[in-house]
């Protein structure tokens, strides 16, 4: 569920219309609801209430400070990928003792940062990674607790570019070589060796994966254990899907249901569960804003609907030729008709849409119109591809909205540039 909602016409995002805000801001823009927020990871948090568990938020998905700070306050841990991601968690509040850090290149500086910071765990990707942290950690003389990575080769059922689990892909270590890579690890002077991590990708819509991959880490386990080794947190990732779909059947069950499905595995475990949401909180949590510039025919039937966001701003249409529904933000008049459209940005790029092939009532230079499930993946990828200042971030909370993040302008695009002979 979400909080916006068409209200006599007008889309309102919790306490206030959509419109108002785009008067005071400027368009595009993203447009986070903070009550949405809250309940998404109340909902995941208390999916595993009966078992010792931490909720550590995708950082990746949306890691505006607010945005972290909101969930922190909630009690929401960080699942973090870089140094920058290390950085905001800690600005935004979250303790790093909640913090746990992943991705296949960390170097060591960030490592000698997370060390410093004191995060929970790091988890390890490769026995390479393993050797490069026992030497940071003993250049501090410090020990590193860590997590190994082992992908389970289950397939998630999703994008090829989302699907993190497979044998042929970059992440975690294989079944066939974990129980040698833990003894390793475990034999390092400045590693201690506190559990172990799985993820088997994003958007997955099915429980059968969930289940299959929580089998093989509780197998794994268990292995473990037998051979000696200390197992206090299993991390069994993030990946619930959302639905993108509104007029559709589109329904990916809910983390209660993926709870239910995988608790009797790990309750048996006696671990500290950790998840790793992310667009399942932050996903349907926001919405990117954007104002029709002008119509275009082409040389057939199709009108292309020429807005000023682009590819920049959400590149998953582009990247990922994903589906977001595309509404209008003040409903048309009845008498209004439908034209197939593409909704398409300035970025000279044929790529750039956000939008293809949709039956959309005709828009008019000037309207507003609402890209839906934007809360994730949306600003965290966005670039300043031709130039383009960066959008600005905005969070509604009840009847008051923040611009949490001012939109760029054309002196930050060349803030950190020199001419050298100038």
């Amino acid at each position: 569920m979400h909080h916006f909602e068409t209200i006599d016409g007008v889309l309102h995002c919790e306490g206030i219309s959509v419109p108002d805000i785009a008067r005071e801001v400027g368009t595009p823009f993203y447009l986070y609801s903070a009550a949405t927020l809250r309940h998404h990871f109340q909902v995941f948090d208390q999916a595993f209430s009966d078992l010792p568990h931490i909720t550590a938020f995708a950082v990746k998905a949306c890691s505006n400070l607010a945005v972290l700070s909101l969930l922190g306050r909630e009690g929401a841990g960080a699942d973090i990928v870089s140094g920058g991601e290390l950085f905001r968690a800690l600005k935004a509040g979250i303790p790093a003792g909640r913090i746990v850090f992943a991705g296949v290149g960390k170097t060591g500086h960030e490592i000698g940062e997370a060390l410093d910071a004191g995060i929970l765990l790091f988890s390890v990707e490769s026995e390479a990674e393993l050797e490069l942290i026992n030497q940071v950690a003993g250049e501090r003389g410090a020990v590193a607790p860590v997590a190994l990575r082992v992908n389970p080769d289950v397939d998630p059922k999703t994008h090829p570019y989302i699907a993190t689990g497979l044998s042929e892909s970059k992440f975690g270590i294989p079944t066939r070589k974990a129980v040698e890579a833990f003894k390793q690890a475990n034999a390092l002077p400045h590693i201690r060796v506190v559990g172990m991590h799985q993820h088997i990708g994003s958007q997955i819509t099915e429980v059968a994966p969930f289940v299959e991959a929580v089998q093989h880490a509780a197998d794994m386990v268990n292995t473990l254990r037998a051979a000696g080794l200390t197992i206090d947190y299993l991390d069994i990732g993030g990946g619930v899907g959302i639905p993108y779909h509104a007029d559709t059947a589109e329904k990916p069950p809910g983390p209660g249901v993926m709870a239910e499905a995988v608790k009797p595995l790990l309750k048996a475990l006696n671990v500290t569960v950790i998840t790793e949401p992310g667009r399942g909180i932050a996903g349907n949590a926001g919405i990117f804003v954007t104002e029709v510039l002008r119509l275009k025919q082409s040389g057939g039937e199709k009108t292309f609907v020429i807005v000023d966001g682009a590819m920049n701003d959400l590149l998953r249409p582009s990247l990922y030729n994903a589906h977001h529904d595309v509404q209008p933000v003040v409903k048309p008049a009845a008498s209004t008709r439908k034209v197939l459209a593409d909704v398409v940005g300035p970025i000279c790029e044929s790529g750039d849409f956000l939008a293809k092939n949709r039956t959309l009532e005709c828009p008019a230079p000037g309207d507003l119109l609402a890209v839906m499930s934007a809360g994730a993946y949306g600003f965290t990828m966005a670039s300043n591809y031709n130039s383009r200042p960066r959008v600005a971030e905005v969070l509604v909370d009840g009847d008051r909205f923040h611009v949490v993040r001012q939109r760029e302008n054309y002196d930050d695009l060349i803030r950190r540039e020199e001419i050298p002979w100038a």
